[in-house]
């Protein structure tokens, strides 16, 4: 079955409409193929109503039934070259509904909603989860004081339970609810603290204490982007963000001119330039900053009123999914 992806003409900055195209399907996590336009959760059936994002990692998308909206991200399983990566989409999502499960008693976190099927068939590269009406918290958004009071609450109790959330610097991996609640959402590569001895064994308690300070840390900026007036104290940047950057910098540096170069991206390299990019970034073409592009804030300060715990050490023409278990 052929289904064609429909994309707003205003998706793409007029200026680089012309000089992008379709990801190639190494570059897509399904291939050639886009989410499946119905899937079954718990007995119930859905539709396909959106595709949010379809990148290297993940397909995302909403789907719609008769007890509501949920959220259905699948997980790679288009092969590198020849390197079968069926496996690394079932582990990615076995890791991600764990998450969920252990954060189940967290408000701000969508609940999950069970396994999901097509056609019969469990898909095990699948995580669905309760859709939240909202929008990311975009480079243009500010919200105010008593929501970074309920964000720094969110991420306490997500630390509290073992997690650290380790992908806080993405503003679009925050949600602003239609209620003004803050919700988190995307757990692939969160972190989770085991006690068994061979945990112990690999510092895993050591590991996890380092990660949810990079959570606080990155909780800080975003206050800082949002709400400057209330500066009052400096951010320090934790020594071992220092060190990921060392490495991480120059990989996303090359990673975006290979994009360019393969006319995936424009010449700028920013995300928002894509054929096809994620909706959170459609919503706002010509505000939207490039997560990856966001400058670094090293000395800044952050509010008297919210005390943070100090570091730890052609047309695409794409099929429908159908994919084993």
């Amino acid at each position: 079955m052929i289904q064609r992806i429909q994309i707003a003409p205003e998706t793409v900055a007029a200026e680089d409409r012309d000089a992008v195209r379709p990801r190639p399907p190494l570059l897509r996590a399904l291939g050639a193929d886009d989410p499946p336009i119905q899937v079954e959760i718990g007995g119930a059936s859905y539709h396909r109503v959106e595709i949010f994002k379809h990148d290297s990692w993940a397909a995302t998308a909403r789907y719609r039934g008769a007890k509501g909206d949920v959220v259905c991200k699948f997980h790679r399983q288009q092969p590198v070259f020849k390197l079968p990566m069926r496996w690394f989409g079932r582990f990615v999502a076995r890791h991600e509904i764990a998450v969920f499960r252990r954060l189940s008693d967290v408000p701000s976190v969508p609940q999950w909603s069970g396994e999901v099927h097509v056609d019969g068939r469990r898909l095990a590269n699948v995580v669905a989860h309760e859709f939240i009406p909202g929008e990311p918290l975009r480079h243009d958004r500010k919200v105010d004081e008593q929501f970074l009071v309920k964000f720094q609450r969110l991420l306490k109790d997500i630390h509290e339970r073992d997690v650290a959330y380790c992908d806080l610097h993405k503003r679009e991996n925050v949600l602003v609810g239609d209620d003004g609640e803050p919700y988190l959402f995307d757990f692939q590569i969160s972190f989770v603290g085991r006690r068994s001895w061979v945990a112990r064994l690999f510092m895993n308690r050591v590991v996890l204490g380092i990660l949810q300070g990079s959570d606080d840390y990155h909780l800080q900026k975003h206050i800082v982007r949002c709400q400057p007036q209330l500066l009052s104290g400096p951010v320090q940047l934790p020594w071992w963000i220092r060190v990921h950057r060392f490495v991480a910098v120059p990989f996303r540096t090359y990673r975006r001119r290979l994009l360019v170069t393969l006319g995936v991206r424009a010449e700028s390299g920013r995300c928002d330039t894509e054929y096809a990019p994620e909706l959170g970034l459609r919503l706002a073409p010509e505000t939207v900053a490039d997560p990856d592009r966001q400058p670094v804030v090293e000395s800044d300060s952050i509010p008297d009123c919210l005390p943070f715990p100090a570091p730890v050490a052609e047309e695409p023409s794409h099929r429908e999914y159908r994919a084993a278990s």
